[in-house]
């Protein structure tokens, strides 16, 4: 069996010594079920240390789940949700969101995964207009599922946008532990401080074993959640296991440890690949994922030994994604066996 670290997606990495340290130190005796312990208030202390005394906080365990819930707490099932046609809630939760939520999503075309505000601007109409869904909540992904980055002013941009014409904002950040240490910005200044309303949290990609949370920074949007949670069957009843994780991620600056490295492992492939003729990288690497047109021919080979996904097969754009526990030996072997490969 193959057991080479590709470069397929930080969700294919192991868990980080000191997660499982922590969610064995939980395993004892036993604790009240369903988030009546003192490892998950100690989980939640944490969460408003990092994002605001005010944030309600609620654990669960996927992340396409941390987006639908959080979504249909924000929304009416006649609503719709403005998102980038790349994003995860449109190309990768098998119409989840629509299905929970009952809402339109409404998708903009942007290359970079990017939206702005002229973007947004396309879709606000019909409102007041009963035989149209009714524009109710902008999506926005940080970082992007291109391997892009808002900036801070780019966030509240948006944020005042659709606040002023009644809209809310929710953000997708299964990677925004990456986006914090590339931009090197706090978790709070891109969230709470630019605006956003309902934050999906993500921690499967920076080394937990399971388990995202859903932050509110409007208390207000969370007053009847927790029967959303349990209706969208993601009520833990041993949630202390989720939250020793995030306890784990949150101590001695843990996330920004795994997403650092992870983000510098990205950085080292694009430079060493760069120089490679005929491979092209076609986003800015910022964190930790890298995208770059190779010739078609070589990949199934490639893939043979280190296992990656081809993100647009027309054009033979590929997409690497660097972990936790990538090393430097990991990228320099690839490195060289791309170099054989194209001729």
């Amino acid at each position: 069996m193959n057991y080479k670290r590709g470069f397929a997606s930080d969700n294919n990495s192991g868990v980080h010594p000191v997660v499982l340290d922590a969610m064995s130190s939980v395993n004892k005796g036993h604790e009240t079920a369903y988030g009546n312990d003192p490892y998950t208030a100690g989980a939640v202390k944490k969460f408003k240390i990092e994002f605001g005394e005010s944030v309600e906080v609620f654990f669960v365990f996927t992340g396409t789940a941390a987006n639908v819930l959080g979504l249909k707490a924000l929304t009416e099932n006649w609503n719709s949700i403005i998102c980038a046609e790349t994003a995860h809630i449109h190309c990768d939760e098998c119409g989840a969101p629509e299905f929970f939520t009952g809402c339109k999503l409404l998708t903009v075309s942007a290359p970079d995964g990017k939206l702005t505000v002229r973007h947004i601007q396309k879709h606000m109409h019909g409102f007041d207009f009963e035989h149209h869904a009714q524009p109710k909540v902008v999506s926005l992904t940080q970082a992007t599922e291109m391997g892009t980055l808002y900036t801070v002013e780019e966030i509240k941009e948006i944020c005042d946008y659709a606040h002023n014409h009644g809209l809310l904002v929710h953000m997708d950040g299964a990677r925004i532990c990456n986006a914090a240490t590339g931009l090197n910005v706090s978790l709070r200044e891109m969230t709470a401080g630019a605006g956003i309303d309902v934050l999906s949290f993500g921690g499967t990609k920076n080394g937990l074993m399971y388990g995202e949370a859903i932050v509110f920074f409007n208390p207000d949007l969370a007053r009847n959640f927790k029967y959303v949670r349990k209706q969208g069957m993601q009520l833990a009843s041993k949630m202390r296991f989720i939250a020793a994780q995030f306890n784990a991620l949150f101590s001695d600056g843990l996330w920004k440890k795994n997403s650092g490295h992870a983000n510098r492992m990205a950085r080292l492939l694009a430079d060493e690949v760069a120089t490679i003729p005929g491979i092209r990288i076609t986003q800015k690497v910022q964190i930790n994922g890298v995208f770059a047109i190779i010739p078609p021919e070589i990949i199934r080979e490639l893939q043979q030994e280190y296992f990656f996904y081809v993100w647009n097969e027309e054009t033979s754009e590929v997409r690497w994604m660097t972990s936790w526990d990538t090393t430097e030996d990991d990228i320099m072997d690839f490195v060289k066996l791309l170099r054989e490969k194209v001729k």
